[in-house]
C-alpha cells in the first residue's frame, strides 16, 4: 500500500515533468579533459611544425608526406592535401627572412596554452603557436593564435580544419596562398 504523502510527491514530480517542455532543459557540453586536450595539441602541433621544417634548406631532405594520423588523431584527407600543398610551397619559396639574405638553418614550433571546447560532435582547440626560425646569426620569433577544428565519431577524433585567429598575422610557416 502506498502512503498518501509519498503518492502526492510522486504525482507532483510526474506533473512537473509533463509541464516543463524538453526545450527548456539545458544540456551542457561535456568538458574536454586534460589528456584529450594534450592529444589534440600534439596532433595540431605536428601540422605547424611540419610546415616550419619545410622552410629549412636541407641537402638530403627526406620528402616525407604529411602524417595521416598523429597520436591517435586522424587528419582529414582534405586537410592532409592542403597541408601537402602548403609544405611544397614553403619548400620552394625564398627561405630567408629577407630576399637574398642568409637561408633559414633551423625551425622550432610549439603550441602553448591549448584550450579545448566540445559542442556536439565538434571540438575546437585554440592555442598560441610559438615559432622560432634561425638564420645566420639571427632568428625570427613569432607568436600567433590559431584555432583547430576536430570532428568526433565515437572514440575516433579527426582534425578537419585550422586557421589563424589574429587577422593581421602573417605566420612565417603559412603558405602565401591559403591552405584551408
Amino acid at each position: 500500500m502506498v502512503r498518501p504523502w509519498p503518492q502526492v510527491g510522486l504525482t507532483a514530480v510526474l506533473a512537473a515533468c509533463l509541464l516543463v517542455p524538453s526545450s527548456t532543459v539545458r544540456w551542457e557540453s561535456p568538458p574536454v579533459d586534460d589528456d584529450v586536450t594534450r592529444q589534440l595539441t600534439i596532433a595540431a602541433s605536428s601540422l605547424v611544425q611540419h610546415r616550419s621544417q619545410a622552410l629549412v634548406q636541407k641537402q638530403d631532405r627526406d620528402s616525407t608526406a604529411s602524417p595521416r594520423e598523429v597520436y591517435g588523431v586522424r587528419i582529414s584527407p582534405r586537410l592532409a592535401r592542403s597541408q601537402e600543398r602548403a609544405v611544397r610551397e614553403l619548400e620552394t619559396r625564398n627561405r630567408a627572412p629577407i630576399e637574398g639574405g642568409p637561408a633559414y638553418t633551423g625551425a622550432r614550433t610549439s603550441l602553448d596554452g591549448g584550450h579545448a571546447v566540445r559542442e556536439g560532435d565538434r571540438i575546437t582547440l585554440e592555442a598560441v603557436e610559438n615559432t622560432v626560425v634561425r638564420y645566420g646569426s639571427g632568428k625570427v620569433t613569432q607568436s600567433v593564435r590559431r584555432r583547430f577544428e576536430f570532428r568526433t565519431r565515437g572514440e575516433q577524433i579527426t582534425l578537419i580544419a585550422e586557421r589563424v585567429l589574429d587577422p593581421d598575422a602573417r605566420p612565417v610557416n603559412d603558405p602565401v596562398s591559403p591552405a584551408r
